[in-house]
């Protein structure tokens, strides 16, 4: 079988990390299916140049403004030459391209919808076109329940049409001498709650909320710390933020990091602020590494972790819900426990690379057999 994964680009994200994970989990449980890539974009990205480095065939295009004609012809001329099977095209505009590219061709379909704009909207153009567009797709799949009813309300398909299959990675695994050293490199002693999260920063992360929620807990707690790991275009207002809260010495900022794992093992509890959300992959990490959380009520946040098991989800954009939580957990060495063992479990019942495998390996034979 020959699948050829198209998408934007393969720079470092949580669609990328899905396509990655799909491809590095194939090649050791189902090594039979031969993977290719093509990019609408460039550039074409890190993960992108390690798969390629790896034997893993890749055509990186430089999509036209507007609509671009030579793009379809492109793909197609990809899928005939490499006798394509299944073109699983990554997100909307990657799906149109590829299911253009595959008319008059052998080629079957899967779309898969990784996440959602906020505020999300309907466009009419889409509303009209889309039920066609489906018809001709062989299947349809969205990384989180949420994001499968933001297809039906705003992308005019149906229901019945799609199917979820959630995100998975592997199991991370943490090095303990790092862990003391990360921490003693911020100035924690076993007297410090360490917080933290890991995610680009962009207003729809909303890592505002979380910073004003952590200085309500410094508040009536002195020893909490939090952590926050990544970067991006919001970074200098939030560190302006810190600073007018007078909390410069208890948030951290690491700036992007490739391999965050140790830095997620070294925090007492994972946070996660968004207003929008497919299944967040820094999420699953956290839980992969018995973590307990703290999330809003934003996409499959609420799927990924169930309230009171794993940890405790709040409502969206509710700063004193957020830092009430964040209490709850710190004083409460019993709850965290309970957390961290959910994690784990939960992660190993529904979240691992293995379950995620396993679901498109299916897929990928039902549409090839035209089950």
């Amino acid at each position: 079988m020959k699948v050829l994964h198209v998408t934007f680009d393969m720079r470092i994200g949580g669609t990328e990390m899905v396509i990655k994970n799909i491809i590095e989990g194939f090649a050791e449980a189902e090594p039979d299916v031969d993977f290719s890539l093509f990019c609408i974009e460039h550039p074409l990205g890190p993960w992108g140049q390690e798969l390629a480095s790896k034997g893993i065939e890749i055509e990186s295009y430089c999509r036209r403004p507007g609509f671009d004609w030579t793009l379809i012809r492109r793909i197609r001329s990809v899928v005939k030459a490499r006798g394509i099977d299944i073109l699983h095209c990554h997100q909307y505009t990657p799906w149109v391209y590829g299911l253009m590219a595959s008319l008059g061709t052998r080629a079957k379909v899967i779309f898969t919808e990784h996440g959602r704009f906020y505020p999300d909207r309907r466009r009419w153009k889409r509303m009209l076109l889309n039920p066609g567009f489906a018809r001709l797709t062989s299947a349809i799949t969205a990384i989180s329940g949420s994001t499968k009813q933001a297809l039906v309300d705003y992308e005019a398909i149906k229901a019945d049409d799609i199917v979820v299959v959630y995100n998975g990675i592997a199991q991370l695994y943490s090095d303990n001498d790092k862990i003391r050293d990360i921490r003693a490199g911020y100035g924690l002693d076993e007297h410090h709650f360490l917080f933290g999260t890991v995610s680009r920063f962009d207003p729809i992360k909303n890592q505002t909320m979380m910073i004003k929620a952590f200085s309500r807990v410094v508040a009536e707690h002195d020893g909490a710390r939090l952590l926050l790991v990544g970067d991006g275009d919001e970074r200098v207002r939030l560190e302006t933020l810190v600073h007018e809260l007078g909390l410069d010495k208890r948030v951290f900022f690491t700036g992007y990091m490739t391999e965050p794992g140790n830095h997620i093992a070294a925090m007492d509890t994972f946070l996660l602020s968004s207003l929008s959300e497919g299944t967040s992959m820094t999420l699953l990490e956290a839980m992969s590494l018995g973590k307990p959380c703290v999330v809003t009520d934003a996409g499959g946040n609420a799927e990924v972790v169930a309230h009171g098991e794993n940890g405790i989800v709040t409502p969206n954009d509710d700063e004193m819900a957020f830092a009430d939580a964040m209490t709850s957990v710190m004083e409460q060495s019993d709850l965290r426990q309970q957390f961290s063992r959910g994690a784990l479990v939960r992660f190993n019942r529904q979240f691992s690379v293995d379950h995620m495998v396993k679901a498109y390996a299916a897929l990928y034979d039902d549409v090839v057999s035209g089950r």
